[in-house]
């Protein structure tokens, strides 16, 4: 059986690790570097790292913070936040990632997934997908959350494994900050179509949230959160001790 991972996602800007609610309302929470560290010494299983007003306003991430989260990191980091070329790739591994998410610049240019993967093969290439109800169907929207696009959710991600994507990361706008549970009903329908990796991200509240998801949905391979990490309310030695006394294979 495949161990699930536990994954903390540092949400930067301005240089600064920051939270809201379904996008909106976002507020300072802490240094990225410090909590890099923190999460490498509790054990988390990777880091996600969004620089999330980059392709907001038309920039590129800014490398020199990558580079020192890298530096305090042993766990594998995937980083994203305004990738738009395969320059972009190649900047943002070369300050210390393992993974490239993309996000609006693949609903933009799709071939960027299949280039990426080539050039850096499958497992470098991360298809970041934010998703909310729209009249009942499950549509992608751009820019953070900030922008509806004429993309259903589920063809979107299965156009993006076809293309190359090693992994899906599917952000919940619906359930976003609001700590109300994973939104199991968009995971299903995600997972169902894929046989990569899907990580699921927005609506963690407590532990039981987490022995939800694995239990409900067994090709779900990760759960990733940020506010219940970042103000303490969930630590994740207590969370991996409490999922493996659940039975779920986690690595302590």
């Amino acid at each position: 059986m495949i161990t699930k991972r536990i994954i903390p996602c540092l949400d930067v800007r301005d240089g600064k690790v920051v939270k809201g609610v379904k996008f909106e309302g976002v507020r300072d929470v802490e240094d990225p570097v410090k909590l890099a560290g923190i999460y490498n010494e509790m054990g988390a299983d990777e880091l996600v790292f969004y620089d999330i007003t980059a392709t907001n306003e038309g920039r590129k991430l800014f490398t020199d913070i990558v580079k020192e989260v890298a530096d305090q990191v042993f766990i594998p980091l995937t980083v994203g936040g305004g990738i738009n070329t395969l320059g972009d790739f190649d900047r943002v591994l070369k300050a210390g990632a393992d993974k490239v998410s993309v996000n609006s610049g693949a609903i933009k240019n799709p071939e960027l997934i299949r280039e990426a993967a080539l050039k850096y093969g499958s497992q470098c290439v991360v298809l970041s997908v934010d998703v909310k109800r729209v009249d009942g169907i499950f549509k992608v929207f751009l820019n953070g959350g900030r922008k509806e696009t004429e993309l259903e959710a589920v063809e979107w991600v299965k156009k993006g494994c076809h293309l190359g994507a090693g992994e899906i990361v599917v952000n919940s706008i619906d359930t976003d900050g609001v700590k109300g549970g994973f939104d199991l009903e968009l995971l299903e329908a995600v997972s169902n179509v894929v046989d990569v990796p899907v990580v699921a991200s927005g609506g963690a509240g407590k532990m039981e949230d987490f022995k939800i998801l694995f239990e409900r949905l067994p090709k779900v391979d990760a759960g990733l959160a940020a506010s219940i990490f970042h103000f303490g309310e969930v630590k994740i030695p207590d969370l991996k001790r409490y999922l493996k006394d659940c039975g779920i294979e986690i690595r302590i």
